[in-house]
C-alpha cells in the first residue's frame, strides 16, 4: 500500500469513527496521523509488533489510568495495509510556537501519578521502550563525520542497560530494574511534551508506543538532558521537577541531589538527541546547527567524563 492509499483508508477509518472527513498532521516521518472530526487515526511505524501493541492497548484503556494516559476510542488495534493503526480522541497539543505557556508543572504532576500506579493493577506489559529507542537511533548513523564518530563514542561509554523483563513476564512480579537493582515501574518511555494534549480540558500523556516497564527516571531524562546541555532555563528545570516531586514522583529522591538517578537516563537522552540531530542534518544535506552542535559536545563531555571518572575506553 502505497502512501496515499495508507491516507485514503485512515481517512475511511476516521469517517468511520469521527463522523467527518479526515486531515493529514505534521508527526514524525514514520507515522501518520489523520484527525476526522472527534478522532485522530495513528499509523504507526513500519514493522511495529501487533502483540506488544495490543498489550499497552489494553493496558491503556484500563481505569487505574484514567485521567493520566489518554484512552482509546477503542481497544481494537486495526489494520490498513501491512500497517498497525489506533484510534484515538482527538485533543489540543501543545503549541510549540509559545515556549513560555508550556505546561511544565502539569506534565510533571503528570508523570508523577503514571509513576504511582502499581504495574501490577494493570495487564502484564513489558520492557519500556525507551532504552532500546537510543540504541536504534544511533545504528542508523554513519561512521563519517566528526559529528557521528562523537555520537558513537558517547554510545559507547554509556552503562549496559539494566535487564528488562522476558517475552510474557508479568512485571508485577518481575520487571525491569532501575540502577541499584530497585525494582522497575510503569513507564511511559518516551516523554516529551510532545507527549501531551489538552481532552477536552485538562492535560493528559499520549502515545503509548514504549509504555511499560523500567526505570522511571527515563521519563524524566528529556528535559534533564535540554538541563544538563544549557538548553533548558534552569529556572524551567526547578520549576518541573520541583513540581514532580511535590506531587510525589518516585523517579528521584524527595529533596537532595537527585542526579544520582538522573545522571544515566539523561546522558543517554543527550546521545539519542544528538544522533537524531546528526542523522537529520545529513539527510537535508545541511551543517548542524546551534542547538545541534551544543548536542554533540555534550557528547565529548560524556566521553570525556566517563573516562576520566570509570576508565572507560573511548577508542
Amino acid at each position: 500500500m502505497d502512501s496515499e492509499d495508507l491516507i485514503d483508508e485512515l481517512r475511511r477509518i476516521g469517517a468511520r469513527y469521527g463522523g467527518a472527513p479526515g486531515t493529514v498532521l505534521p508527526t514524525r516521518p514514520d507515522v501518520i496521523i489523520v484527525r476526522a472530526g472527534s478522532v485522530v487515526v495513528k499509523a504507526h511505524a513500519p514493522g511495529a509488533e501487533r502483540e506488544p501493541l495490543v498489550e499497552r492497548m489494553r493496558a491503556t484503556a484500563h481505569p487505574a489510568l484514567r485521567g493520566i494516559m489518554l484512552e482509546p476510542v477503542t481497544e481494537e488495534v486495526l489494520t490498513a495495509g501491512d500497517r498497525l493503526v489506533t484510534v484515538w480522541p482527538a485533543g489540543t497539543p501543545v503549541d510549540h510556537a509559545d515556549p513560555d505557556a508550556a505546561p511544565w508543572e502539569a506534565a510533571a504532576r503528570l508523570l508523577a501519578r503514571l509513576h504511582a500506579v502499581p504495574a501490577r493493577a494493570l495487564p502484564p506489559l513489558r520492557a519500556a521502550g525507551g532504552p532500546a529507542r537510543v540504541a536504534a537511533t544511533v545504528a542508523r548513523l554513519g561512521d563519517r563525520s566528526a559529528a557521528e564518530l562523537a555520537v558513537r563514542r558517547a554510545f559507547t561509554c554509556l552503562p549496559s542497560p539494566s535487564p528488562s523483563p522476558s517475552h510474557g513476564t508479568n512485571p508485577g512480579d518481575s520487571s525491569g530494574t532501575a540502577p541499584g537493582g530497585a525494582p522497575g515501574g510503569l513507564t511511559h518511555g518516551d516523554w516529551h511534551m510532545g507527549q501531551m494534549v489538552r481532552a477536552p480540558g485538562e492535560w493528559i500523556l499520549i502515545d503509548i508506543d514504549d509504555l511499560g516497564v523500567g526505570d522511571q527516571a527515563w521519563d524524566l531524562s528529556r528535559p534533564a538532558a535540554w538541563f544538563a546541555a544549557g538548553l533548558l532555563e534552569p529556572e524551567v528545570w526547578h520549576r518541573f521537577l520541583g513540581a514532580y516531586r511535590a506531587a510525589g514522583g518516585v523517579a528521584v529522591p524527595p529533596d537532595g541531589d537527585p542526579w544520582g538517578r538522573l545522571e544515566v537516563p539523561a546522558q543517554a537522552m543527550t546521545v539519542q538527541l544528538a544522533a537524531a540531530a546528526v542523522a537529520a542534518a545529513g539527510r537535508e544535506g545541511r551543517p548542524l546547527d546551534e542547538v545541534e552542535e551544543v548536542l554533540v559536545e555534550s557528547c565529548l563531555r560524556i566521553v570525556r567524563h566517563r573516562s576520566a571518572c570509570h576508565g572507560v575506553p573511548t577508542q
